[in-house]
């Protein structure tokens, strides 16, 4: 079973969204996570009209079975603070008060801010990261990433997604 928590720009973890009830719960742990816009939730920007709202993907954030959190951020995009900080609202949320594992899925950033990869390398929820992509451009995001980590948590990147959950498995069961 997962569970698909889109993340808000109010930091909150949206109760119940059509796409999420009506996404199939077959318990396999899929590679793709449901891309949703803000305005497809109803989740505009403070401040913004809803006419205006942004059409942009959030980050999709999940509980796998077996207690990893899967981050999926979307391609072809860079990542700001804010939308790391949302993430990581929806990480604690599920994480329940638990250190859990994480698998970050990295495939087709185009980049992470200073104050992303600062949100990233602070995570309380996070016994391990295992970053995942599959180009070199990809490699160099995740190498980025891991540079700001600190030495407590251990993290690794991989272009198997299957390995880097192979790799994590060992830290679901930290408290």
């Amino acid at each position: 079973m997962t569970v698909e928590a889109p993340v808000a720009p109010d930091g909150q973890v949206p109760e119940e969204t059509p796409a999420l009830l009506d996404a199939p719960g077959d318990g396999s742990p899929s590679s793709s996570l449901t891309v949703l816009s803000l305005a497809e939730l109803g989740l505009a920007e403070p401040g913004v009209p809803p006419a205006e709202a942004p059409a942009e993907p959030v980050i999709g954030v999940r509980l796998l079975e077996g207690g990893i959190i899967e981050v999926a951020l979307p391609p072809n995009r860079e990542i700001e603070g804010p939308e790391a900080r949302e993430a990581g609202a929806a990480v604690r949320t599920l994480a329940d008060g638990k250190r859990v594992p994480v698998l970050l899925v990295i495939s087709g950033v185009v980049g992470v801010s200073v104050e992303a990869r600062q949100v990233y390398a602070g995570s309380i929820a996070a016994s391990a990261f295992a970053l995942v992509g599959e180009s070199p451009v990809d490699r160099v995001i995740a190498h980025y990433l891991l540079r700001s980590r600190t030495e407590t948590i251990p993290a690794e990147f991989f272009i198997s997604r299957t390995d880097a959950l192979k790799w994590l498995r060992p830290y679901t069961s930290e408290k």
